[in-house]
């Protein structure tokens, strides 16, 4: 299926539906229940309305603190589900569902518990809940993209971007891990990997690369330091599994830790992107032959 619209209206259609089509598990697993892109999002049970400007701050509220795992459209994200096709979310009333898994997290999922206050979380629910009337509404149920639709960008606004304002240089190089990349990966995979490379299958029997572990060094208060792999953190709690594979935990409070993350620059990325940046950055990567 081919989009025939004016490049600024296609480019924006078409992150949408981007954002949309990557893998995720569910939040309605929390109900023992799935959801499959290939149905209708369930219907809202209760119908709400929410005033606009509610929504428009849910909007940045939610790009800053769930965009990354959930996509900046609620629709989906490296590791979060599509929130639109939620069976919870269907079924929530002003937040008395999302509520409670945003405060009691979702340990199993990997999802950890965070500290909103009511105002923040009501208009997070008001921004979701408008994203899911928002995909109630559409027509069809067009899920996966055609590479030729993601061919709106210009390569060499990209590349100023990459070089310049995107700050992508500073991490990454067309002639070293870049080089070839459009070879190895093509149209959605390739603007996938982009915006959240944290990576199926970016190592061996799809783990993540050295390169992009989140690391962190917890200092104790005895002096000693601890270092490894970031396995948990919350406002009361810092995780890690050490290079002997154990896993040992602090509360935040008693101890003082530092957390490298090579992936955090994506995530604060991810929130500055517009549209056109995306698909020019992405015209770009598609010449790394």
């Amino acid at each position: 299926m081919m989009f025939h619209l004016p490049r600024r209206h296609s480019v924006v259609r078409i992150s949408v539906a981007v954002l949309a089509t990557i893998p995720v598990a569910a939040w309605s697993h929390a109900q023992g229940r799935s959801s499959s892109a290939s149905q209708r999002p369930p219907q809202t049970v209760t119908a709400q309305a929410y005033p606009a400007e509610l929504v428009q701050a849910g909007r940045s509220l939610f790009a800053a603190q769930c965009g990354f795992c959930h996509g900046r459209d609620a629709a989906g994200g490296e590791s979060g589900p599509d929130l639109t096709r939620s069976v919870l979310v269907a079924e929530d009333v002003r937040g008395d569902k999302i509520g409670a898994v945003v405060r009691s997290g979702r340990p199993d999922k990997g999802m950890p518990p965070f500290s909103v206050s009511e105002g923040d979380l009501a208009a997070m629910v008001a921004f979701i809940h408008d994203q899911k009337i928002k995909m109630e509404s559409l027509q069809g149920n067009r899920r996966t993209v055609d590479v030729a639709d993601l061919g709106t960008g210009n390569p060499e606004t990209g590349k100023q971007y990459f070089n310049g304002a995107g700050g992508c240089a500073r991490c990454h190089s067309p002639t070293g891990d870049l080089a070839g990349i459009a070879a190895r990966l093509q149209g959605l995979t390739l603007l996938q990997r982009m915006l959240s490379p944290s990576g199926r299958g970016a190592g061996a029997g799809g783990s993540v690369p050295e390169r992009l572990v989140t690391k962190v060094t917890v200092t104790l208060p005895s002096g000693q330091t601890v270092t490894g792999k970031l396995a948990y953190r919350d406002e009361f709690t810092i995780a890690l599994t050490d290079s002997s594979g154990w896993y040992r935990s602090w509360p935040a409070g008693q101890v003082k830790f530092t957390v490298d993350s090579p992936l955090e620059a994506h995530a604060e990325q991810l929130r500055k992107y517009t549209d056109e940046d995306m698909h020019d950055v992405l015209a770009y990567l598609q010449t790394l032959r």
